[in-house]
C-alpha cells in the first residue's frame, strides 16, 4: 500500500470536513446521512461548490455537538455527495459514496466549517498467493455466517462472491458485521489489506460460534415451549374429558388438593412444606412417577389429623358407668382412668397417659383398652407389635425408596381421625430386632412424654404431636420389655381370676354373648352353678377366661343344633350330670389337698402362665452315701434352694434331733411329681426344707397347709412374688392354711375378701416357725420357736365386683 498527495492526483488540496457521530464511512460504500449542525451544513455546501467531494471523519465521542480538532479522528474517507434533500424540519439529508482513505495532514480553518489538507491512500494492485487464499477462506466463512444470520440478505452474499479485489472485499464485509464504532475506526485506519482480512476472518469465526450457541439455545427453548404447550393442551383435553364424564365442578385434582390444604388447619411448618411440595407438583407432568410420589405425600398431609380433637369427654359418672358396664372388677385401672378424666377437666394442656397392662393371656387387656376408649369418648386404634422386627414399621420409610409409606403410628393416627385417640400397642413384649433395627428403641421416643410432642416419621419428615394420644401397651410378661422402655410406662399388672370371678364373668358377659351369637335364648338353655364351676375346674386351665368362653360356646352350639332339630320349644338344663355328654370327659385335674397328714409330702405354691398352681413336693430319705437327688424338671433356682435347705438342716441338726452325720449316711431324694412344665423360681425353699425335716424326723406335715417362701442358710424366710395367684390356687385346692413370708403381708390386701375369709394366712419370718406351723403333733409344737403372725380377714369395704382385678366381656 502507498499514498499520493494532491499534485500526483491533480485534485484540490483542500477538503471540507464533515464530522460524523456514531458512523464510519468506508470506501465503495453508499450511505445516507442527516446533516443539521451549522458547520456540517456549511461543509456540505462548500463541497458541492468545489466539485462534490467531501472528507468524512468520525468523532471520538458522539455526544459532542460542537467538536474541536481533538474530538475528531485523523483517518477518514473522501466521499462524493450524490444527493442533497432539504427536510421540513430544517435538517438536510445527503447521500454519500465513499471513494478513498485519507489522513488529515493539516487543519486549514474551522469557520464557517472545518477545512483540512489530507494525504490519500491508494491500494496495491498486486495480489500474493497468501492474500488470494485468504480471500477464498473469508468468502467461505462469510457464506457460513450468512446461513446462520438471517439478517444478512442473500444478495450481499452474491455481491461478495463476485468480488476479486481484496481491498474492496475487506471494506464491504465490515457493514454486515456487528462492529462497534471504535472497532470500525480501527479497521479503517488499518492500511494493510491482509491484516484487515485476517481481522475480518477472526470476527466472522467469533460471530459464527456465537450464532451457533444462540441457535442451540433457541432450539432448546422452542422444544421446551412446544412440550409445555403440548402438556397444557393435553391437560385441557383431560379437563374437558373429566367434565364430560361427570366432573361438574370441572376442577383438576391439583386444584382440589390445593383447596383441601387451604381448608386444613395445619401447623406453620407443615403448611410451609405442603405449599412447597404443591408448587413442585404444579411444575411436573402429572403422569410421571415423581409426581405420583409428591401427590401421595400431599394426600397424607391432608388426611392426617394435625389439630382435630375428639368430641367432649364424658362426665366422670358416665365414664364410670361405661367401665363398670364393660368390665368386672379392675378397680385400680378404673380409678386411674377416672383420675385422668378429672385432671383433664381442670388442666387445659394435659399429656395423655402411657399405661402398660401386664398379665397372662385371656384376662381382658385388649378389651379393657377398647372400654377405656369408649369411656373417654375417643377413637380406638390397635397396633399389633407381635413379631415386628423392623424399626421402619414404627418410623416409616424415607421417600427415596420405591413404595415408601409412613409407619404404623402415622397410619393409626390417620385411621383415628383425631389427634387424641386411644392407641393400643398390643403384645409390646413380643417385638424382636435384627439388622434392620430395633423397634423397641424407636418406641422410646413415642412413649416418652418429653419427646413425643415432636415425633418425626421418616416418610413425613415433619414433627407430629403424639402427646395428646393415650397409649395403652399390653404384655404377657415384663421380661420381654427392655428396661429403658419399662421406665417410660405406667405398669399395671392384671393377675388371674378366682373361680368365683370367672363364674361371675361367665354369667354376666360370656353366656349372654354366646347365646346371642348362636341364636338361642334363656328359654332354650340354663346353666347350673355346679356345672359352671366344673367347667372352670375340669375343662379349662388358665388365668383368664378365653378357654372358658370357648367351652361355653360349645355348649351353646350343641343347644342350637337341638333347637333346630326338635323345635324352638326345646330347653336344656346343663348340670354336672349331663356336662360330660356336652363337653366330653374332663381334661384337667386341679391340685387338691391331701386327705390325711403325710410324712415327707408338702404342698408348695407356684405361678404358671395360666395362674397359680398347687404343687406336690415329696422327699424320701434312704440309706446311702449322702447324695441329694432332684427330679421333676427343676430349674437351677430350685436346685440351689434345695441345697440351701439341706445346709440349713445340717446347721440345725441338734435342735431337730437328727443324727450329726445324717447327710453322710442317707441319700435324700426330692421329687416334684406330675410336673409337665419346667419349674423354677425362688419361692419353694421353705417347702423343700419342711419336706426334708418331715422325712428325716418322720413327723407328718399338716394336710390343710400350703406354703411359699425362700430360705437362707440361717433359716430366714425371704419374700416372694405372685402371692395373690398362689393363695387363689391354694383356695381352689381346698387348702385352709397358707404360710407366707412376713415381708409379703403388704400384698395380702390384693387377695379377694372371700378368699381371705376361707383361708387362714400366717406370716412367718424364720424356718423354725414354719416347721412349728406346718408339722403335725405336739412334738413339733414343743421343739420349735420363731415368730408368726396370723393375718385376720378385714371387713370388706368394696363390692364383690371391685374386690379383684377382673375381666370384661371380651377376653384379651
Amino acid at each position: 500500500m502507498f499514498f499520493r498527495d494532491r499534485q500526483e492526483k491533480d485534485v484540490p488540496a483542500r477538503y471540507a470536513l464533515l464530522p460524523l457521530r456514531e458512523v464510519v464511512v468506508f470506501p465503495q460504500r453508499t450511505m445516507p446521512l442527516i446533516v443539521g449542525r451549522p458547520r456540517s451544513v456549511s461543509a456540505v455546501n462548500a463541497a458541492r461548490a468545489q466539485g462534490g467531494e467531501i472528507f468524512l471523519v468520525a468523532q471520538r465521542s458522539g455526544e459532542r455537538v460542537n467538536p474541536t480538532q481533538s474530538d475528531i479522528y485523523e483517518m477518514g474517507c473522501i466521499a462524493t455527495v450524490e444527493e442533497v434533500l432539504n427536510l421540513p424540519d430544517g435538517n438536510t439529508k445527503i447521500v454519500v459514496e465513499g471513494r478513498r482513505r485519507a489522513r488529515i495532514v493539516r487543519w486549514l480553518s474551522e469557520d464557517p466549517h472545518f477545512e483540512v489538507e489530507v494525504e490519500e491512500f491508494v491500494p496495491e494492485t498486486e495480489v500474493s498467493v497468501e492474500q488470494a487464499a485468504l480471500v477464498r477462506t473469508v468468502k467461505q466463512t462469510f457464506e457460513r455466517y450468512v446461513k446462520l444470520n438471517r439478517a444478512v440478505p442473500p444478495e450481499m452474499l452474491l455481491a461478495v462472491n463476485a468480488l476479486e479485489d481484496a481491498d474492496r472485499l475487506a471494506d464491504m464485509l465490515v457493514a454486515p458485521m456487528q462492529f462497534k464504532v471504535a472497532e470500525q475506526q480501527e479497521i479503517l485506519e488499518t492500511i494493510d489489506v491482509t491484516e484487515r482480512l485476517e481481522r475480518i476472518y477472526k470476527a466472522l469465526l467469533a460471530e459464527i460460534e456465537f450464532l451457533q450457541v444462540e441457535k442451540k439455545l433457541k432450539t432448546r427453548v422452542k422444544r421446551e415451549r412446544e412440550s409445555s404447550q403440548r402438556e397444557y393442551w393435553l391437560n385441557e383435553q383431560m379437563k374437558a374429558i373429566q367434565k364430560e364424564l361427570g366432573d361438574k365442578e370441572g376442577r383438576s385434582d391439583l386444584e382440589e388438593l390445593a383447596q383441601a390444604l387451604a381448608e386444613k388447619d395445619l401447623p406453620e411448618h407443615v403448611q410451609s412444606r405442603a405449599e412447597k411440595e404443591l408448587r413442585k407438583l404444579a411444575q411436573m407432568n402429572l403422569m410421571s412417577a415423581e409426581a405420583t410420589v409428591v401427590r401421595t405425600y400431599l394426600d397424607w398431609i391432608v388426611a392426617l389429623p394435625w389439630s382435630e380433637l375428639s368430641p367432649e369427654p364424658r362426665s366422670l359418672a358416665e365414664a364410670a358407668g361405661v367401665l363398670n358396664e364393660d368390665h368386672f372388677g379392675l378397680r385400680r385401672i378404673k380409678e386411674r382412668i377416672l383420675e385422668y378424666l378429672a385432671v383433664s377437666q381442670l388442666v387445659d394442656k394435659m399429656r395423655g397417659p402411657i399405661l402398660c397392662l401386664v398379665g397372662p393371656p385371656g384376662v381382658g387387656k385388649t378389651s379393657l383398652a377398647r372400654s377405656i376408649a369408649r369411656a373417654t369418648n375417643r377413637p380406638f386404634v390397635k397396633i399389633s407389635l407381635g413379631g415386628v422386627r423392623d424399626e421402619a414399621e414404627i418410623r416409616g420409610h424415607r421417600r427415596t425408596y420405591i413404595g415408601a409409606m409412613p409407619g404404623k403410628l402415622v397410619h393409626a393416627m390417620k385411621r383415628a381421625g383425631t389427634i387424641d385417640p386411644v392407641i393400643l400397642l398390643d403384645e409390646v413384649d413380643k417385638m424382636s430386632s435384627d439388622f434392620r433395627g430395633d423397634p423397641a428403641a424407636a418406641l422410646l421416643e413415642v412413649l416418652d412424654p418429653e419427646q413425643n410432642t415432636q415425633f418425626n416419621d421418616h416418610y413425613l419428615d415433619l414433627d407430629f404431636d403424639l402427646s395428646k394420644a393415650m397409649f395403652i401397651c399390653t404384655a404377657n410378661a415384663l421380661q420381654g420389655i427392655p428396661l429403658p422402655l419399662q421406665d417410660r410406662l405406667e405398669i399395671t399388672e392384671l393377675s388371674g381370676y378366682t373361680e368365683l370371678e370367672k363364674a361371675a364373668i361367665a354369667r354376666r358377659y360370656l353366656l349372654p354373648r354366646q347365646m346371642e351369637l348362636n341364636g338361642i335364648t334363656e328359654e332354650n338353655v340354663t346353666l347350673s352353678d355346679p356345672a359352671l364351676l366344673k367347667i372352670i375346674r375340669s375343662y379349662t386351665k388358665e388365668s383368664g377366661v378365653r378357654k372358658l368362653e370357648q367351652e361355653v360356646a360349645r355348649i351353646c352350639r350343641k343347644v342350637a343344633r337341638r333347637v333346630v332339630h326338635h323345635g324352638p320349644e326345646t330347653k336344656i338344663h346343663v348340670t354336672t350330670a349331663n356336662l360330660d355328654k356336652l363337653l366330653g370327659v374332663p381334661r384337667f385335674k386341679i391340685g387338691e389337698r391331701e386327705l390325711e397328714d403325710q410324712v415327707g409330702t408338702v404342698k408348695g405354691l407356684a405361678v404358671s402362665p395360666w395362674g397359680g398352681e398347687l404343687l406336690n413336693i415329696e422327699v424320701a430319705a434312704i440309706k446311702g452315701k449322702g447324695k441329694l437327688i432332684l427330679t421333676g424338671r427343676l430349674g437351677d433356682w430350685l436346685k440351689e434352694s434345695a441345697n440351701a435347705a439341706l445346709t440349713y438342716l445340717r446347721t440345725r441338726a441338734e435342735a431337730l434331733h437328727l443324727e450329726p452325720d445324717f447327710y453322710e449316711t442317707q441319700d435324700l431324694h426330692i421329687h416334684y411329681p406330675g410336673n409337665a412344665l419346667k419349674t423354677d423360681g425362688p419361692s419353694a425353699g421353705i417347702a423343700m426344707a419342711t419336706a426334708l425335716v418331715s422325712a428325716l424326723t418322720q413327723i407328718p406335715v399338716r394336710a390343710d397347709t400350703a406354703m411359699t417362701g425362700e430360705i437362707t442358710l440361717r433359716g430366714r424366710v425371704l419374700p416372694i412374688g405372685g402371692l395373690k395367684e398362689k393363695v387363689l390356687a391354694a383356695h381352689r385346692g381346698g387348702i385352709t392354711r397358707v404360710l407366707i413370708p412376713e415381708e409379703n403381708v403388704k400384698d395380702v390386701d390384693e387377695i379377694p375378701e372371700r378368699v381371705r375369709q376361707s383361708v387362714e394366712i400366717i406370716a412367718v419370718d424364720h424356718m423354725d416357725r414354719v416347721l412349728k406351723e406346718a408339722l403335725a403333733g405336739a412334738q413339733a409344737a414343743g421343739i420349735f420357736g420363731g415368730n408368726s403372725t396370723l393375718i385376720e380377714p378385714k371387713e370388706s369395704v368394696e363390692s364383690d365386683e371391685s374386690a379383684q382385678d377382673g375381666h370384661p366381656g371380651e377376653p384379651g
